[in-house]
């Protein structure tokens, strides 16, 4: 009972979402229904009513009667029958055609709707399971299984019209046969009864495919993706992801063969009660002629009409269950839309000026994690404050930097900026404080001008700036259209591979030119050279100026050029002052992290 209330929640809900943006978005569809309708009532007039008055001739003909009189009345049925024939054909290829491109509107207008509403949520969905699996639900439920609008509309469609349909051929039936209403009714029952468990089981099937969908195309994805071709070369992966796919497919077969037998005494039932349902039909309706009841014609338009009006009716029956079926699946994409917000929204403006960074008794552990990743974190850094954090991998530096630019909000304790908790600032506000540069930057598919600026309406003098900043203005200028030259070779057969040092410089620049009061730079030299990892810390002053900056770097010579160091160990900050206070602690981390490079680089010499 509860399970039916929910797919009627989610039927009204979706049919509601449907109409709404077809109206709003294409009215024009309404226009290619309303040409389907006329079409399909031309035919139905053909098949059901003209052929009775033929027939009617012709046996007129048959037993005796003039030919003369009866032949033009013949000639005539014969040409209306093929003119209505040929016009209704004529308005459904326009309105399929025109339907076909409307499918594929609305199937690109949803994935850019879904792809704007995921690049919008909270960060920490990013890396949650659940919001994986329904962002997947979402995807294959808007197109795949429901057909988005057209689909489900189309089903709408199909309902209205065979109450149409029954409203006409009910009268033909009543007036020359009636005993086919009950056995089309009985027989439809029947059927929307096994069709209904059909359904039932169907979407049970989808919904615990959700994960399985996701982890088996994550792994045809990378078998064809060329960025995974050195190390599946040199790894000699292809063997393990061949496997995993083959597993993936074997899994999916598994519930999709459970899925069908399970749908199989349906399927039996519903070709049971078709077969019995035409026999009976069929012998009443030849009882009627054989008695003369009812004329030849008459016995044809009988026919027709008890094979219509059960379509009619079936359309009615397992029409609705085909849309609540649809609705069902697209509602997965309501409910992404629908995702709850993570974090609390604030609106305080920041205010101009210089920042003052606070971390007040600050913990953190994920969502969905027992642990604690950072624990009792007190840190103030003022205004210009340039400051390097250090710690072995998974002390919690790139976690303490997520909390920072408020991708994730705290457990314990809070984030102050100018004495005000993060959390109250608008999130547009909040996000201009900072550039940054993760150790996993991405770059795109686009021009290098687009992944700095995330525009291409900027001068080329204000990308020189950066990129002489970065170091990467020389490569810059020898690339075949200059900054409008395609990174990766993915839609441009003359794009750019970058080299893992040209990468890192342009997502630095991409940082500096964003400008904002505080930069952090996490790991930002890891993929560079010797020379121009010196390069940038010669001109790292340069590169910050009076900014605030965090700059995360496992080679503790860089902390040099910073004002203050935060050693992270133990899930909190164990040492904190600058380079030459640290490296005088006894046995001090700092000192032991410094000392064990340079050994390091003195052994290589």
């Amino acid at each position: 009972m509860e399970q039916n209330k929910k797919q009627e929640r989610y039927t009204k809900e979706t049919l509601k979402f449907m109409i709404k943006t077809a109206w709003q978005k294409r009215p024009s569809l309404f226009g290619i229904y309303l040409i389907m309708f006329v079409a399909q009532l031309m035919q139905k007039v053909q098949i059901v009513i003209l052929p009775k008055f033929l027939m009617d001739e012709i046996v007129l003909i048959v037993t005796g009667a003039p030919v003369k009189e009866h032949l033009g009345t013949v000639l005539f049925y014969v040409g209306l029958i093929c003119g209505i024939n040929l016009v209704a054909n004529l308005l459904n290829n326009v309105a399929s055609q025109a339907q076909s491109v409307m499918q594929e509107w609305f199937d690109e207008y949803f994935q850019e709707l879904l792809a704007e509403h995921a690049m919008k949520l909270d960060f920490e969905y990013t890396e949650d399971p659940e919001a994986l699996n329904q962002l997947n639900l979402a995807k294959e439920g808007i197109a795949w299984y429901s057909g988005g609008v057209v689909g489900i509309l189309t089903s709408l469609y199909n309902m209205v019209s065979s109450i149409t349909v029954i409203l006409g051929v009910s009268v033909v039936i009543l007036l020359t046969c009636p005993l086919l209403l009950p056995i089309q009714i009985a027989g439809l029952f029947l059927i929307a009864f096994f069709n209904a468990k059909n359904n039932a089981i169907e979407i049970e099937s989808y919904n615990g495919l959700a994960k399985l969908n996701r982890v088996f195309s994550y792994v045809m994805f990378q078998l064809v993706d060329f960025s995974y071709g050195k190390d599946t070369r040199l790894y000699d992966s292809a063997e393990m992801m061949c496997e995993k796919a083959d597993r993936g497919t074997e899994d999916m077969g598994k519930i999709w063969l459970t899925t069908s037998r399970r749908q199989c005494k349906c399927v039996w039932g519903m070709d049971v009660t078709n077969a019995l349902r035409d026999g009976l039909s069929y012998f009443y309706i030849g009882y009627l002629a054989v008695k003369r009841v009812i004329s030849v014609g008459d016995f044809t338009m009988c026919v027709t009409a008890a094979s219509e009006l059960y379509q009619g009716m079936g359309g009615i029956v397992t029409g609705w269950q085909e849309i609540v079926k649809r609705c069902n699946y697209a509602h997965q994409f309501l409910k992404f839309l629908e995702y709850p917000v993570a974090l609390c929204k604030g609106d305080k403006a920041v205010k101009e000026g210089e920042h003052v960074i606070e971390f007040e008794h600050v913990s953190f552990r994920y969502p969905r994690s027992e642990e604690f990743v950072l624990k009792d974190i007190n840190l103030k850094i003022a205004s210009g404050e340039h400051l390097s954090v250090v710690g072995l991998n998974g002390a919690g530096k790139t976690t303490f930097i997520k909390l920072l630019c408020r991708l994730y909000d705290v457990t314990e304790g809070r984030i102050l900026i100018d004495g005000v908790d993060i959390r109250e600032y608008t999130e547009e506000e909040y996000r201009k404080l900072f550039s940054v540069v993760f150790q996993d930057f991405k770059l795109f598919a686009f021009s290098l001008k687009e992944n700095i600026a995330f525009s291409d309406e900027i001068s080329d003098e204000e990308i020189d700036k950066v990129l002489k900043l970065s170091g990467l203005y020389e490569d810059a200028k020898k690339l075949p259209k200059g900054y409008d030259t395609m990174l990766y070779k993915s839609f441009d057969e003359q794009g750019t591979e970058l080299s893992g040092g040209q990468q890192q410089k342009t997502a630095i620049s991409r940082a500096l030119y964003k400008d904002a009061p505080i930069v952090i730079l996490d790991e930002p030299t890891a993929a560079l050279d010797p020379v121009a990892e010196y390069d940038i810390y010669r001109h790292f002053d340069t590169l910050v100026g009076n900014k605030t900056a965090i700059y995360i770097s496992h080679r503790l010579s860089s902390c040099k050029f910073c004002h203050r160091i935060a050693v992270f160990a133990d899930k909190t900050i164990k040492e904190y002052g600058t380079h030459d206070e640290l490296i005088k602690i006894p046995e001090g981390i700092y000192a032991g992290m410094f000392e064990a490079q340079a050994q390091y680089f003195v052994s290589a010499v």
